[in-house]
């Protein structure tokens, strides 16, 4: 890992809460939370694996996703699950591409890619992407700093602790320690700190105790000065805890843990189920807006 600056990021307030996207696009964040829905175009993801691994089925549920409420459409050409094998970059782009320039000319949601490399980063912000979401916080291609920077695209940071051996003890300490290491990654590559929201990586080599209390002390991740993305949705440790075995009966254990987190301040949901999670954020939201309303 190259040796990269750690001087503090100046957040400040004047991002204004608005998340700035490439393309021009940008996203209010604090009244409302937003749902960020999921767009496998894999054949072997933990949830729905296969179903969307054709162009034309993919898009026809993010379209799906669009009309339940979805902000954002967050399209991944790779597994991000446990053991799941790799796949080439040239097989990565070819399931990807042509879903988010199908979606760029027929919707005007916001488009995500889930990607940790730079190549693929790039060639789809220019097919029409607005966001690069790593689930390796950077660390794994830290070129995909730069190539945010220069297309100032909108930055998911996302925290695992997978492949690591120098993991802090303590959880919100290890959370501190890597997305710092991130964040002077974005730095050092010029990222505007307005494009940048971070994700705390649940259920990414976590186990159900850790994420529990993960969830427990998500407001203690303010501390780190940007907005919160998370993605708990179907997530191993939900089912342990609603004593659920398959994923898609999950929804309803999701759902209650979208609500806590946009109580504790979380802004964007990452999830499978747009329609129950949409719900369960607009009662979020209402019981947020009577806190304001006595404050």
């Amino acid at each position: 890992m190259p040796d990269f600056p750690k001087d503090e990021w100046p957040v400040t307030s004047a991002c204004n809460r608005r998340w700035k996207l490439a393309h021009g696009r940008t996203l209010e964040l604090g009244a409302t939370g937003h749902i960020m829905a999921i767009v496998n175009v894999t054949p072997d993801s933990f949830s729905d694996g296969g179903r969307h691994s054709e162009r034309d089925a993919a898009v026809r549920h993010a379209l799906a996703c669009v009309a339940e409420g979805a902000t954002i459409l967050d399209i991944g050409g790779e597994s991000t699950r446990p053991g799941a094998a790799e796949v080439t970059p040239a097989e990565e782009q070819d399931r990807v591409l042509p879903v988010i320039e199908k979606l760029a000319a027929e919707t005007d949601a916001i488009l995500s890619i889930d990607t940790y490399r730079a190549e693929t980063a790039r060639l789809s912000i220019a097919a029409g992407a607005h966001i690069i979401n790593d689930v390796h916080g950077l660390q794994r291609e830290p070129e995909i700093a730069n190539v945010a920077a220069r297309t100032a695209a909108g930055l998911c940071i996302m925290h695992t602790g997978r492949d690591r051996t120098d993991r802090r003890k303590d959880m919100i300490e290890d959370q501190e320690y890597f997305l710092g290491e991130s964040l002077a990654i974005a730095r050092a590559a010029g990222v505007d700190e307005c494009t940048i929201v971070l994700d705390p990586g649940y259920g990414f080599a976590k186990s159900r105790d850790e994420d529990i209390e993960l969830i427990a002390r998500a407001g203690e991740l303010h501390k780190l000065g940007f907005p919160l993305l998370v993605g708990t949705s179907r997530k191993r440790f939900v089912g342990s805890v609603i004593e659920r075995e398959k994923p898609d009966e999950r929804d309803i254990g999701t759902a209650a843990t979208t609500v806590i987190l946009r109580l504790a301040g979380a802004d964007i949901f990452r999830v499978h189920n747009v329609a129950a999670n949409r719900d369960a954020l607009k009662m979020a939201d209402a019981v947020l807006a009577a806190r304001r309303k006595r404050s």
